[in-house]
């Protein structure tokens, strides 16, 4: 069918006629397993309209017949607006390989008859760990993980509801297979306080951002420890200082108890002056 609808009307232009497209298709960035959609207008007076993908007939539209479909994934619906025509060519579940010129073509001189699809991949992102726990003065490392996109995503971080500055983190991009790439990113710091951390990997076809969170709990028992022991080891100073002040009050008080008892003794032992006996 292609090869004799560009043999046939492949002379019209020396034939003299001068219908044109008028408005072209326009380029369009979309995500693998969505839909691709193209217009193409048309002056009056066209007999064919050939769509093209990458340089290979997908779709032909007859002025007599319309659409004459090869393949369900490339479909089309038509429009008429007064003496122009559209055709807009719908390309379903698009996929990676897809990607590349898309072309409209009447078999007439024109300059705006073609644009690029761009076919995107969303892949996983992942940080291991949901929580993690943090002591005061630990510096840790957050890793994040983006596997299987096209292309490979831009990576951001979010500390809390904050942007953190890229001189935190290191991103590094590796091929993966089936022409796919990965992205590893790393922040590195410092927690002051129980935190939501947030990675964010991005590319055009996305409306907003995938994310992956991770919350950093703070733990500060090190600090309590520390303060508990300290006011440990003050109450057994205070005390050891008062059992040793009240030792030797205790220790005075028996040694005072013991001299004055032994003064007693000894003044019990001492003789008394003898009474005169009385004469008789």
């Amino acid at each position: 069918v292609y090869l004799y609808l560009w043999t046939d009307f492949g002379s019209l232009t020396g034939l003299g006629f001068c219908y044109s497209i008028t408005k072209g298709p326009e380029n369009a960035t979309v995500l693998a397993g969505s839909e691709a959609r193209f217009n193409c207008t048309v002056s009056a007076g066209w007999k064919v309209l050939i769509w093209l993908s990458k340089g290979s007939p997908v779709l032909t539209v007859l002025s007599s017949q319309g659409s004459v479909e090869t393949t369900e994934r490339f479909t089309s619906h038509n429009y008429t607006s007064g003496d122009q025509f559209t055709s807009e060519l719908i390309i379903q579940d698009t996929q990676l390989s897809d990607s590349g010129r898309i072309e409209c073509s009447i078999q007439q001189p024109s300059d705006n008859n073609f644009a690029f699809l761009s076919v995107q991949v969303n892949g996983s992102l992942l940080i291991k760990n949901s929580t993690l726990t943090v002591k005061e003065n630990q510096t840790i490392e957050i890793v994040c993980e983006a596997l299987g996109w096209a292309p490979a995503p831009d990576i951001t971080w979010m500390r809390n509801d904050s942007w953190v500055d890229k001189s935190s983190y290191v991103t590094q991009q590796s091929p993966g297979s089936h022409g796919l790439h990965n992205a590893l990113s790393t922040l590195t710091l410092t927690p002051r306080d129980t935190e939501v951390l947030t990675c964010l990997a991005d590319i055009e076809a996305l409306p907003s951002p995938q994310n992956a969170t991770v919350t950093l709990i703070f733990d500060n028992s090190a600090t309590e420890n520390d303060y508990s022991e300290d006011n440990r080891s003050t109450w057994v100073i205070v005390l050891a200082v008062v059992l040793s002040f009240l030792g030797i009050v205790l220790l005075i008080v028996i040694i005072v108890v013991v001299v004055r008892c032994c003064l007693k003794r000894r003044g019990a032992k001492t003789p008394g002056i003898p009474h005169e006996n009385p004469v008789k």
